[in-house]
């Protein structure tokens, strides 16, 4: 299972949120280039990059920062998500150095958005499913939609997508662990990766979704507990190599 550390991105600067607020933002640094190098260095083997700007825009705003991460660590795949509404811009950040588009509001709205993008870049599309009570929302959490959310993943299971990135919203940031349940009953569902998010508070959450790992459950993205200190990155991943070890 892959730990994947967040860098959201709000004028070029990196931030977090509680439950996708704008308003309700922390700042953790002015360089997420040295941010993304800071998790590298502790081992982390993929980032994830949000354009929280992008995301409530509807175009990419942070393009230039995403561009810096990239060149900085070629070696690092980074999935990057918020505000892709284009295959241009699914293009262009290919070009830059991305591994993987993550597709969210669109997604939803557009759902023949992604077999279109799925046929153009097979394997580099992951689609970010957010959820509460088992319905998706969209537009940056503002709107509860009536999809269900396995209904849907299973709707881009079939169009060819690389993985799910399946966020409880009610979990996000707000550092109440993982819904270990809800993410297991997805990645049952289909059988593609599930990426989960949202909630990770420490080594705890990671050993519940270490013991369920086998249902699917491919990574997990980590945002605020990484910076508020109450989950070592460093410490994570030798658990999750211990746990292989025994599993092997």
């Amino acid at each position: 299972m892959e730990l994947i550390p967040a860098i959201d991105l709000k004028e070029g600067k990196c931030v977090r949120l509680r439950q996708g607020r704008m308003e309700d933002e922390t700042v953790f640094s002015d360089n997420p280039v040295e941010m993304a190098r800071r998790w590298v260095e502790a081992g982390a083997t993929r980032l994830h990059l949000i354009d929280l700007d992008g995301a409530f825009a509807g175009s990419p705003k942070n393009h230039q920062v995403i561009r810096e991460i990239c060149a900085e660590f070629p070696d690092v795949p980074v999935e990057v998500g918020g505000g892709i509404r284009s295959a241009d811009t699914v293009l262009s950040y290919l070009e830059d150095g991305v591994q993987y588009a993550i597709i969210g509001t669109r997604a939803v709205s557009e759902p023949h958005f992604i077999s279109d993008l799925c046929f153009q870049f097979p394997g580099h599309i992951i689609v970010g499913l957010d959820a509460k009570d088992g319905k998706v929302a969209i537009d940056g959490w503002s709107k509860l939609s009536h999809h269900d959310v396995i209904d849907m993943a299973r709707h881009f299971e079939d169009d060819g997508v690389a993985a799910i990135i399946f966020t409880d919203i009610s979990k996000d940031g707000m550092m109440q662990g993982v819904n270990v349940d809800s993410t297991v009953a997805l990645a049952q569902a289909i059988r593609i990766p599930v990426i989960a998010s949202g909630g990770v508070t420490n080594l705890d959450d990671i050993r519940r979704l270490l013991e369920v790992e086998e249902e699917g459950i491919s990574g997990v993205v980590i945002g605020r507990a990484l910076y508020e200190g109450t989950l070592d990155l460093a410490e994570a991943q030798a658990l999750v190599s211990q746990y292989a070890q025994n599993s092997a």
